[in-house]
């Protein structure tokens, strides 16, 4: 049966007469669903008929296919309610995966019931507001300026032994990989455990068994059959050995994993990844295990990446590929690709919002767990032998046996990053460096020169009391009080993280440029963020951390503890009533946050939640440790 569904529809099928043959010839093809995605990353889905569809199918391809009121997405400061109207408008310059439901299969042909996925654009007051659109604007705005630019620079093209006249197009390629835990439901495994099993590695790159092993290959086969061309899957670092049950199946399951797959155009790189995150939590469901893809799902041991790479290619006039980003023999980059890192590097302070918008993302940001904390690049340590600095923000990676394989890859985002946003101020970002590298007339030897600066030497580009470039272990070989010197502080906190667009205002004209991002639509993403951000912490992360505080109670027994067990107790009691108990004189740091939300003070929001994450994590540590010294429990 599997061989007999249609899984994609291309976009050189996007035409009445194709489709209507399309649907006709698959009668288990019931519904369309429009798939916009606003500014958080949240995609739209609907059930609309097909008969509905074809009825009106000119004006669902060419017109607008659809409209929302507004409520269905996000959009603070754009769409409000007495201007709520948001036009649907169809893409057909990608493909359109069938959504099908297995558990629910037609009666006539004995197949799952699908689904056409078409992804489109959200139109309001005859602008576009939506993700899709912003990386479509910045991907054209990037060809047509790199355009211009080698025009006018042609000596650029010089290294790779072409003119401006061989040029066909530019092509601006990306790609993702998936991090994620599955985990049998319901079920809990000790921080300790899992953080003990990752330092020795017990897990990763390990055989998978038992229904994750099914999973995953079910998921495998199924991406081929999308023809999304998946490269590997396997165990990541998080993780501990599943048990088995008397009747010979695993349970205690709770794993990391990865996925990996082949590169695209920008935008539709950004749709296989939004496809993969839903086909990889249902493949997984109908074999038992739910799946994580929150940035830090557990405290202590490593969060979920989702790395995106990046790379630019000309396509030439007599059908070969050149990379803009491949250097010289003797060169680890060529200049494109030096000032298209600079560029990210130099602005990331406006790109990090974009990236990292939430607490859980943040949370994964921190020392020690792989996930990058500072603004710095790794290019190797020698251009002959390529290497993989894995504690940096951007990786060069590079294949000396294969000049198209060169990209950078950017180690922040997370599964729950909105691709489209992420890969949008990126390119943006490297418009700003790679204009800079041309019209400079820089030589490739004095573009790294300045890539590699110390702190303290003056450059044209670069921040003069700043580190670009690091090859050491940036969590180990540097201090926290050098990491903030060279490479700049990294937020703690989400609203921490906003503030660079008033901090850095300077560089927001990176991203207005050609209003790809318009001031109303970083001020909706702000508001949007902001609010998540703080009603998060109100009602989640305050009411979880409630319940674990209640957790922690005395179990000691007075005739069999010892003073250090009294003293230890009496420590974390203190810290518990700080944390969450008020009285006649005193409000609890639980409450003074609370206030604070409720008076929209979010500065103090900020700096209560940073004291909050440092006393819960003292909280936990004490109490283990008091644990550990108890004998009768």
């Amino acid at each position: 049966m599997k061989n007999e569904l249609l899984y994609f529809i291309p976009k050189e099928s996007h035409c009445p007469k194709s489709l209507s043959n399309i649907i006709e010839n698959h009668p288990e093809i019931k519904f369309v669903s429009l798939v916009g995605v606003d500014l958080s990353g949240n995609d739209t889905d609907e059930r609309i008929p097909v008969k509905i569809f074809l009825e009106d199918i000119d004006n669902f391809l060419y017109g607008h296919a659809a409209q929302t009121d507004g409520s269905s997405v996000a959009l603070p400061g754009i769409a409000s309610l007495n201007n709520a109207k948001v036009d649907m408008i169809s893409d057909l310059d990608c493909n359109w995966f069938i959504d099908y439901n297995y558990e629910n299969i037609d009666e006539i042909t004995g197949k799952p019931v699908g689904t056409i996925r078409i992804p489109c654009f959200l139109k309001h007051c005859n602008k576009f507001v939506d993700s899709r659109k912003i990386l479509k604007n910045s991907i054209d705005y990037f060809k047509s300026s790199l355009l211009e630019l080698l025009a006018k620079h042609p000596e650029s093209l010089t290294s790779f032994g072409i003119t401006f006249d061989d040029i066909d197009e530019i092509i601006a390629t990306s790609a993702t990989e998936l991090e994620f835990w599955v985990k049998t439901p319901n079920d809990k495994a000790e921080t300790e455990e899992l953080s003990t099993s990752q330092t020795l590695q017990e897990q990763y790159w390990k055989k998978t068994t038992g229904c994750v092993r099914t999973a995953m290959e079910q998921t495998l086969t199924t991406m081929d059959s999308y023809g999304l061309e998946p490269e590997m899957g396997h165990k990541e670092v998080g993780g501990v050995k599943a048990k088995l049950t008397e009747t010979g199946s695993l349970n205690h399951i709770m794993e990391q994993l990865e996925i990996d797959w082949k590169y695209s155009t920008a935008i539709q790189a950004a749709d296989n990844e939004l496809w993969v995150r839903d086909l990889v939590q249902e493949t997984f469901r109908r074999n038992g295990l739910e799946v994580t893809l929150n940035a830090k799902p557990i405290d202590g041991v490593a969060g979920n990446g989702k790395h995106i790479h990046i790379g630019v290619a000309l396509k030439l006039k007599d059908g070969r590929r050149i990379n803009l980003f491949t250097g010289k023999e003797n060169q680890f980059l060529s200049g494109i690709g030096y000032g298209a890192i600079m560029g990210v590097l130099k602005n990331y302070e406006i790109m990090n919002p974009f990236i990292s918008s939430t607490n859980d993302s943040l949370r994964r940001l921190k020392p020690g767990f792989e996930a990058p904390i500072c603004i710095v690049t790794s290019l190797g340590r020698s251009v002959e032998v390529p290497s993989r600095n894995r504690t940096v923000l951007v990786g060069v990676v590079r294949d000396n046996s294969n000049p198209l394989a060169t990209r950078f890859e950017l180690r922040s985002p997370n599964p729950y990053t909105n691709t489209y946003l992420a890969m949008a101020v990126t390119y943006m970002a490297m418009c700003d460096g790679i204009r800079y590298a041309l019209e400079s007339k820089l030589s490739d030897e004095e573009l790294l020169a300045e890539l590699s600066k110390n702190p303290g030497e003056t450059s044209n580009y670069l921040e003069k009391d700043r580190a670009y470039r690091s090859e050491e272990d940036v969590f180990d070989d540097y201090t926290e009080e050098e990491r903030t010197r060279f490479f700049g502080k990294a937020p703690a906190t989400v609203h921490e993280n906003f503030n660079a667009f008033v901090n850095f205002k300077d560089k927001l004209s990176v991203l207005t440029a050609n209003d790809v991002f318009t001031e109303a639509v970083i001020n909706s993403f702000k508001l949007s963020s902001t609010s998540k951000w703080a009603t998060e912490i109100k009602n989640r992360i305050l009411s979880n951390y409630m319940d674990e505080i209640r957790s922690y109670k005395m179990l000691h027994q007075y005739d069999k503890a010892l003073d250090l067990d009294v003293k230890n107790w009496m420590i974390i009691n203190d810290l518990r009533y700080y944390l969450m108990k008020d009285s006649y004189t005193s409000k609890s740091l639980f409450t003074r946050i609370k206030t604070a939300i409720a008076e929209k003070d979010y500065d103090t929001v900020s700096n209560l939640q940073i004291e909050l994450d440092e006393k819960m994590s003292l909280l936990r540590s004490m109490y283990a440790e008091y644990q550990k010294n108890l004998l009768d429990i």
